[in-house]
C-alpha cells in the first residue's frame, strides 16, 4: 500500500513556521495584508475565499475581503483592484477565479500590481518563473513541490509526467520542475487532451501529477509499481447523499494506492497546500514591499 501524503499535516507545519515570520515582521511594525476579491455567487468560490481568510487570521495576516455583484460592470472590479494596488496596508491581492464572462480574465491578471500578485499569474511574474528567477511561485505548483519534498520524492533526475496544461497548474508546475534548482532538475513531459496515448507516458514516469480536471482519469493500469502520484484534481461527481455530490480527484485513489509508492488524497492533499503557499507568498510580499528581511520556511 502507498504512503498517503497528508497535505493537511504539511500545510499546518508550514503555517506554523510562517507565524514566526509574521512575528518578525510585526517586530518591525509591519502586518502583512491580503485582500481577496470575489465577483461571483458561486458557492464553491465563496467557500474557497472564506477558507483563505480564516487561514490568514490564524497566523496574523490581516485579511480584507471585497464582494462585487457578478452582474456589475467590469470596471467595478478594475477600479477596486486599482484602489488595492495603491493601499499600502495591502501586500497581496487575490481575485477569486472564475470571473463572469463579461470580464476579461487576462486584463484582471495584468491589472494587479506584480509586487502584490501573490497568485503569481501576472505576465511579469510568469516570465520571471520561466527565466528561473521567480518572485512568487504559483500557489498550487509550489504546494506540489513541497508535498514531493515531504514524501522524500526528489524530482531531480527523475521522469515526471504532468497531466494537464492549464496556466494555473500544468504549465507553471512543468516550469518549476525543470528548473536548475532545488525541487527541480526533472525531465518533464506534459500531457493533455491532444496527447495520443497518455498511459504510454505515465507508465514511464517516476512521478505523475494529475491536473486535468477529469474524475479518476489515472488508474492503476497507467502507472508502474513504486510511482509517486500527486492528485491536483477536485471534481464534483453525482452521489446519493445529502449534498447530491461528492469530491473526486483525477486519480482513482483506491485502485492506484495498491501500486504507488506515495499518493495524495482528495480532499486533504494538494488543497491545503495551495492555501499554505498563498500565505507564504503574502508574507514574502510584505517583506519585499516593506524592505524587512525575514526567513521563510523552506527557502
Amino acid at each position: 500500500m502507498a504512503h498517503v501524503i497528508d497535505g493537511n499535516e504539511v500545510g499546518v507545519r508550514i503555517q506554523n513556521e510562517l507565524s514566526a515570520s509574521v512575528e518578525r515582521l510585526s517586530d518591525s511594525g509591519v502586518t502583512p495584508g491580503l485582500a481577496t476579491v470575489l465577483m461571483s455567487d458561486d458557492g464553491a468560490s465563496e467557500t474557497y475565499v472564506s477558507m483563505k481568510q480564516r487561514a490568514c487570521e490564524q497566523i496574523g495576516i490581516e485579511g480584507y475581503h471585497y464582494e462585487i455583484g457578478p452582474d456589475e460592470p467590469a470596471d467595478e472590479l478594475f477600479d477596486r483592484i486599482g484602489e488595492l494596488n495603491e493601499d499600502p496596508s495591502v501586500h497581496g491581492i487575490l481575485v477569486q477565479m472564475p470571473v463572469p464572462d463579461h470580464v476579461d480574465e487576462q486584463r484582471v491578471l495584468r491589472r494587479i500590481d506584480p509586487l502584490k500578485d501573490v497568485d503569481g499569474f501576472h505576465p511579469e511574474n510568469v516570465g520571471r518563473l520561466v527565466a528561473g528567477d521567480p518572485r512568487y511561485k504559483p500557489c498550487t505548483p509550489h504546494g506540489v513541490q513541497r508535498l514531493l519534498a515531504a514524501a522524500d520524492a526528489d524530482p531531480a533526475g527523475k521522469d515526471v509526467v504532468v497531466v494537464g496544461r492549464s496556466n494555473i497548474v500544468g504549465k507553471p508546475l512543468a516550469n518549476l520542475l525543470v528548473q536548475k534548482a532545488d525541487g527541480g532538475n526533472a525531465t518533464v513531459t506534459v500531457c493533455h487532451s491532444r496527447t495520443d496515448d497518455i498511459a504510454a507516458k505515465t507508465l514511464e514516469a517516476d512521478i505523475v501529477v494529475a491536473a486535468a480536471g477529469v474524475p479518476e482519469l489515472i488508474d492503476a493500469e497507467m502507472i508502474t509499481d513504486g510511482t509517486t502520484v500527486i492528485d491536483v484534481g477536485v471534481n464534483r461527481v453525482d452521489a446519493d447523499n445529502e449534498k447530491g455530490y461528492e469530491l473526486a480527484g483525477d486519480v482513482d485513489f483506491e485502485d492506484v494506492e495498491e501500486k504507488a509508492e506515495a499518493i495524495t488524497p482528495v480532499p486533504g492533499g494538494v488543497g491545503p497546500m495551495t492555501i499554505a503557499m498563498l500565505l507564504y507568498n503574502t508574507v514574502k510580499a510584505a517583506s519585499l514591499q516593506e524592505g524587512v528581511a525575514i526567513e521563510l520556511p523552506g527557502q
